[in-house]
């Protein structure tokens, strides 16, 4: 496979289950407003990735047969970014304050991931780590745009359904720390995997 599809799926996985500005997002908003009024948020959410991955996967690939050097320089800083952002995540406290603004729309979840550096460095990074050099453009942009999709539509609602919930049970209590290092440690060990464990 030109592409490593399990690794890249843990990885993806990891990456779209772990807190950052898309989730804190989803998870405000369905501690704000319910699932129900949050689903057009949702659904833009959920597609707005597509926006960025199908012109990252074009020109990442044109670029790694032109500048192959260039392509290895952006594998580990992109990963950087992600085990930066994984300490980050340790620190991070979730807030379960509710308001009451009007519930945004599909227009705006479009929007979140075009603007959310997170998306940017795990897009880069799934080319970069998980895509064999040499592997056609197409197949490999459509398989992380389809891996990544896939773990959109599962893991994008569930932090919308438990907004309420997490915001209500685990907000400033003794397990919050354990539940955020835990979901950072995750993200880092996918991205040294990458690094030192073989990945393509």
């Amino acid at each position: 496979m030109s592409v490593a599809l399990i690794p890249f799926t843990l990885f993806a996985a990891s990456q779209v289950g772990t807190p950052g500005p898309a989730n804190m997002a989803l998870l405000a908003t369905g501690a704000r407003f319910g699932f129900r009024a949050a689903l057009p948020f949702v659904v833009g959410v959920v597609l707005g990735k597509q926006l960025i991955i199908w012109p990252i996967g074009f020109g990442l690939m044109e670029l790694a047969s032109a500048a192959p050097w260039l392509f290895t320089a952006l594998k580990y800083a992109s990963a950087a970014y992600i085990l930066w952002l994984a300490w980050k995540v340790a620190h991070l406290r979730l807030d379960g304050e509710r308001r009451s603004e009007n519930v945004p729309g599909f227009v705006a979840g479009l929007i979140v991931h075009p603007l959310n550096p997170k998306a940017w460095a795990m897009i880069i990074n799934g080319f970069t780590a998980f895509v064999a050099r040499g592997t056609p453009t197409l197949e490999a942009t459509a398989t992380i745009a389809a891996v990544l999709l896939a773990c959109q539509i599962v893991l994008h609602p569930i932090w919308t359904l438990g907004g309420d919930a997490i915001a209500r049970t685990v907000a400033g209590t003794r397990g919050e720390p354990y539940l955020m290092w835990t979901l950072a440690a995750l993200t880092a060990a996918s991205v040294l995997f990458v690094l030192f464990g073989g990945g393509t």
